[in-house]
């Protein structure tokens, strides 16, 4: 067994989400959104590379040895799987690991709007969840491509940097390929799925314009695509994706995202009010006639309008998503302040944290 494996099974244990492991310092999880340091020595640089590479994938090591840094997933059978992320830093060597539940979680048990439902029983267009890091996007797809997976019979790609969450074939046949074991980049993946029979692709990030010429097209092509962008609101989520591209060919990709569209996912997680777990506050845009002119027209600052006023359509805000949370009692006033974009109108809601305060992290058995 790894000597890693200890660590990662505290951070379980404790509910934890992400375990830090940097040379020079104790190693570090991170509970509820907040970093503590676990009671135990600091670690030295080559024991932090020995725990590494005690689990590290060749290529992943080959990937890591000439560029500093490399991704990968690791699982601890019967404990949890883990999205590793290791590099080198000014003292030495660090690696972050992200605990991925080992069960898909349904989208009814996330508390997402049902409108994520009407999104993923669409045959074709495209699907943006966005987010900063951190913001449970990967957990959201996932249960997306499950309720896919147990409505639809047909083919489901996923093109991942690593391989997360593992699907199981249900209605639909899963093929699931990770970047740098399977194939070296999203935009060649995706260009071989084309070709794959798919009815539909995930693609864990849209980096690059190639990657999202490509996805943009395989949705006019008639395949659903479910795709990640680390943007904060729909509105720029749409300009992300149009900046990207060269002057001269905004208006082409414009009207071919005003046409191909199904909707975007914009969520950030706010910490319970009993400080003991954390939820999804999502805001969502949907694709109508509205939404497609202003898109077509290059007018995205007007996208929150459409937002306020589509609530019937199953759009929401994300100040409307922080409300609703905040009306039943599952947030705080302050922690809905701190992630509202107009803030003045959670001035009044904001109140002093009288919570008991997280439980500090004890040193692994």
């Amino acid at each position: 067994m790894s000597r890693v494996n200890a660590f990662l099974e505290l951070l379980v244990k404790q509910k934890g989400s992400d375990l830090h492991l940097v040379s020079g310092n104790p190693p570090r999880i991170r509970l509820f959104g907040e970093i503590h340091a676990v009671k135990y020595r600091e670690l030295s640089n080559d024991e932090t590379r020995d725990l590494l590479f005690e689990i590290m994938p060749e290529h992943a090591r080959q990937r890591f040895e000439s560029r500093g840094g490399a991704d990968f997933a690791y699982e601890i059978p019967g404990v949890s799987r883990f999205r590793v992320n290791a590099f080198r830093h000014l003292n030495g060597i660090g690696a972050v690991f992200r605990a991925v539940p080992g069960n898909v979680v349904p989208l009814e048990e996330l508390r997402l709007p049902m409108s994520l439902k009407n999104l993923a029983r669409q045959r074709k267009g495209l699907i943006l969840v966005t987010g900063p890091t951190g913001s449970g996007k990967s957990t959201t797809l996932a249960a997306m491509i499950d309720y896919i997976n147990n409505q639809r019979k047909g083919h489901i790609i996923t093109i991942e940097d690593p391989v997360e969450h593992l699907h199981e074939n249900k209605g639909c046949l899963i093929s699931q390929r990770e970047i740098g074991e399977h194939t070296d980049s999203f935009a060649h993946a995706l260009r071989s799925a084309l070709r794959e029979d798919p009815d539909v692709i995930l693609v864990g990030e849209m980096r690059d314009l190639e990657t999202i010429s490509l996805a943009v097209t395989a949705a006019e092509m008639g395949i659903l695509i479910l795709a990640t962008l680390h943007t904060n609101g729909a509105a720029a989520a749409i300009d992300r994706i149009i900046n990207v591209f060269p002057p001269g060919e905004e208006p082409y990709i414009r009207t071919m995202l005003s046409t191909s569209l199904c909707g975007v996912v914009s969520q950030q997680l706010v910490r319970t009010a009993d400080q003991r777990g954390r939820l999804a506050a999502v805001e969502t845009l949907i694709n109508n006639a509205a939404t497609s002119n202003i898109i077509r027209e290059g007018k995205t600052e007007q996208l929150e309008n459409v937002i306020q006023g589509g609530a019937l359509q199953g759009m929401q805000s994300i100040d409307t998503a922080l409300r609703r949370l905040l009306d039943e009692k599952l947030i705080t006033g302050e922690e809905a302040y701190r992630k509202a974009r107009t803030k003045s109108n959670f001035e009044q809601y904001r109140e002093q944290d009288e919570s008991a305060p997280t439980p500090t992290p004890t040193t692994p058995n």
